[in-house]
């Protein structure tokens, strides 16, 4: 039996075809995060998902250059190039499948060093910096959205679209929308920001909207604790659950959350209406670019985090109620596209 190994900083895609690699016979190791943040105890939602799924968890406790300052976060660099060196030498694998990111960075160049190929795919409309350093070791480079196939040599590319939860695209077909039904989400870690902000405005959106709100797990700040104990009539509460997020995305009307480049490709998919908050302190203002790409097709307000107050959310929530955009028409093959990639190249 073949090994891949899989690694990257967008797990929800890799791992959708992980799963059906593992069921045409590959062996499929995992080199990940554990934990999502500095100093939480939570396993995080990529550790949960991928093993939950029977796949081998490997904790690569890499680091990132960009603004890091911690010395301990800054010994991470040379600690996950030496963990990669030593599991790929055990492991043995044919082949690297990378989801771009700072966490993949060690595990590409060393198999480069040591004779693996790799393939990375790059979900964002941008290129970081770590994606921009793999692609110089990577056999191919599969892309999600056209416009960031010219960040990379022509030769390698392939455009792809983003790999899909199944029921994400079921749910695109679904009719269950609720009129004033509002999906609040920070992502698998959460957003303390967002959080807070909800807890503060949430006597004001009772009155007019029914919440459900998605906290994260994180328990740096234990804001799904903290939610709990507001939960009311017309407020639905849960830390982190896949299928939960899912059902919540079918039957929303309007979605509000960062603009990562899951939630836009999603959204857009689903030509669900949102407020979108970007992360702020991305590399290459990332989240900005993914929002405005909702933004110009009148499928979302974008509400920047510095502006972000109880009553601005509200105003944001009745300005994306006006929306009028309707859902784009992007590709859901890029599963099989980057299956079949895979196979010719490592078989």
């Amino acid at each position: 039996m073949k090994t891949l190994v899989f690694t990257g900083g967008h797990h929800t895609s890799a791992l959708e075809v992980a799963k059906q690699l593992k069921r045409r016979g590959w062996r499929i190791i995992w080199f990940g995060h554990r934990h999502s943040m500095w100093s939480d105890k939570s396993d995080s939602a990529e550790y949960h998902d991928v093993t939950t799924s029977d796949i081998k968890f490997y904790n690569l406790q890499a680091g990132k250059f960009y603004r890091t300052f911690h010395p301990l976060k800054l010994i991470r660099i040379p600690w996950g190039f030496i963990q990669s060196f030593y599991w790929l030498l055990r492991l043995k694998p044919v082949g690297i499948v990378s989801f771009g990111g700072y966490l993949a960075v060690p595990t590409v160049i060393t198999g480069w060093i040591l004779g693996i190929p790799a393939i990375t795919h790059e979900q964002t409309v941008v290129a970081g910096w770590a994606n921009r350093l793999i692609a110089r070791f990577a056999q191919k480079i599969a892309v999600t959205w056209p416009d960031s196939a010219r960040h990379y040599p022509k030769n390698k590319v392939i455009v792809t679209g983003l790999p899909l939860r199944p029921e994400i695209i079921k749910a695109r077909n679904s009719k269950s929308e609720i009129k004033n039904l509002v999906y609040i989400t920070g992502g698998k870690q959460g957003s303390h920001v967002i959080n807070e902000t909800v807890f503060a405005a949430l006597p004001q959106l009772l009155a007019k909207y029914t919440i459900i709100h998605q906290t994260g797990s994180s328990t740096l700040y234990n804001d799904f604790a903290q939610a709990q104990s507001l939960i009311r009539p017309g407020y639905e509460v849960f830390d982190f659950d896949a299928d939960l997020a899912i059902d919540a995305y079918r039957r929303a009307a309007i979605v509000v959350g960062r603009a990562g480049a899951h939630t836009v490709y999603e959204l857009g998919l689903l030509g669900k209406k949102s407020v979108l908050i970007p992360i702020p302190w991305v590399s290459h203002h990332e989240q900005d670019k993914n929002a405005r790409i909702l933004l110009d097709r009148h499928l979302a307000v974008v509400l920047p985090q510095s502006r972000l107050t109880p009553q601005s959310l509200i105003t944001s929530l009745s300005q994306a109620a006006t929306l009028t955009g309707q859902p784009l028409d992007l590709p859901t093959t890029a599963d099989r596209q980057l299956i079949q990639l895979i196979e010719s190249t490592f078989s």
